[in-house]
């Protein structure tokens, strides 16, 4: 049997509310699946289930805020997987010819008893009245209600799944994009972003001893290869000088690799793959940094694939819990705003960030020649507890020897 509790999504976040569930007592799931919504003072995070089997038990209804770390739900998993439910209401449906995946249960933490069991076997009652809709009001949730609200939808045309036919939140299964949010909601999670940003990044500066790098890269055979290489793309499938720098960011780690991981327990403690942290600006005020998980096994084109969709995802409100609350690593790059350099502040328990700016022509002396080349100057903010300025100087001098070698990233 498998715990499933609410993550930690972010080293700022202490508790989160269960908004809806997808998934009920019965369902299989696989890894990677997403089984339920969470609300943070930050974000709207669709959150995954990291190991397969079947639902048991939901023991946090929608709608309850609960401390990070609290059991959500059970989850029977290998060989205790399938015996989920009774003996007696096993033999029970398949006697009635029921279907127990598709029912929801009304026993203690959402079991199915007897009871359910012979309701589904039921036919339902076709209501009457006008229009052909149901008599009367809809029996629905309070959490059913207010979604069907936001999303304009009327319950009489939902199928409950719910004790006596119900109308559950889940039986909406509206995606996260689809749900409209009033004004003054938006207004507050903007404040609630940078109140707890804020918060962070105080907590960051006074606990983790800072040091501060910064050098300029040539950007010319760069910029010349990724000319050459969009020439007769499509717009959708250029590359931009961006997926450049984090691939340079990517492969770096692995020649210093006291860059990649957490400062935890007093420790550090490298991470085995990259997950690269990607400082996005929200739509709705603030930032958020989300991780393009496994960024070392990607091409160049799977990189900038998976950037694309990173950015749409995190301006539309639609991450994953996994990529908000893994980054090993975090890259923020604010050349497209004319920045021509940046100074970041480390997200923990992280050790390092990496900032780029502005691609700008410079003069630059070039094999005893002055002349004019396209630079930007890349900075390194890292954890003095993790890493020192020799190691810190290797990491940047790395990025820069790959970029001039853009062919091979």
């Amino acid at each position: 049997m498998g715990d499933f509790t609410m993550p930690a999504l972010g080293a700022d976040m202490e508790v989160g509310t269960v908004t809806q569930w997808f998934v009920q007592p019965g369902a299989t799931v696989e890894r990677g699946d997403i089984v339920a919504v969470v609300d943070t003072e930050k974000s709207t995070i669709e959150v995954e289930v990291f190991e397969s089997g079947v639902v048991d038990r939901i023991l946090v209804g929608e709608g309850e805020e609960v401390p990070v770390g609290t059991v959500l739900a059970h989850i029977s998993t290998g060989s205790d997987a399938g015996e989920t439910h009774s003996p007696v209401v096993r033999h029970l449906a398949e006697k009635l010819g029921v279907d127990l995946h598709a029912i929801a249960g009304t026993g203690l933490g959402g079991g199915l008893t007897r009871a359910d069991v012979e309701r589904a076997a039921r036919p339902a009652p076709v209501a009457s009245g006008t229009g052909g809709g149901r008599k009367g009001p809809v029996r629905s949730s309070p959490l059913a209600r207010r979604r069907a609200a936001e999303a304009n939808r009327d319950l009489s045309t939902v199928a409950g799944s719910g004790p006596g036919g119900a109308v559950l939140a889940t039986d909406l299964a509206a995606p996260i994009s689809a749900i409209r949010r009033p004004a003054t909601g938006t207004e507050q999670r903007a404040e609630a972003v940078r109140r707890a940003t804020g918060l962070l990044m105080a907590r960051s500066k006074r606990e983790i001893p800072h040091y501060y790098l910064s050098t300029t890269v040539d950007m010319a055979l760069s910029k010349e290869w990724l000319e050459r290489t969009n020439a007769g793309r499509s717009v959708t499938d250029r590359l931009l000088p961006a997926v450049l720098l984090l691939k340079a960011t990517t492969l770096a780690v692995a020649k210093v690799p006291e860059m990649n991981g957490f400062f935890v327990d007093d420790r550090f403690e490298p991470a085995p793959t990259v997950s690269l942290g990607v400082a996005i600006s929200r739509r709705d005020g603030g930032l958020s940094a989300p991780a393009i998980v496994g960024a070392e096994k990607l091409s160049l084109d799977e990189l900038m694939g998976r950037l694309r969709d990173l950015v749409g995802r995190a301006r539309s409100g639609a991450l994953r819990s996994s990529e908000v609350s893994g980054a090993t690593i975090t890259v923020t790059n604010l050349g497209d705003l004319g920045v021509d350099s940046v100074y970041g502040v480390i997200y923990p328990p992280q050790v390092a960030l990496v900032g780029f700016g502005r691609i700008v022509e410079r003069p630059v002396a070039l094999r005893g020649l002055l002349g004019v080349r396209p630079t930007l100057v890349a900075t390194l903010a890292a954890d003095h507890r993790a890493s020192d300025g020799h190691r810190g100087g290797r990491f940047l001098a790395e990025i820069d020897r790959l970029l001039q070698e853009p062919g091979k990233l």
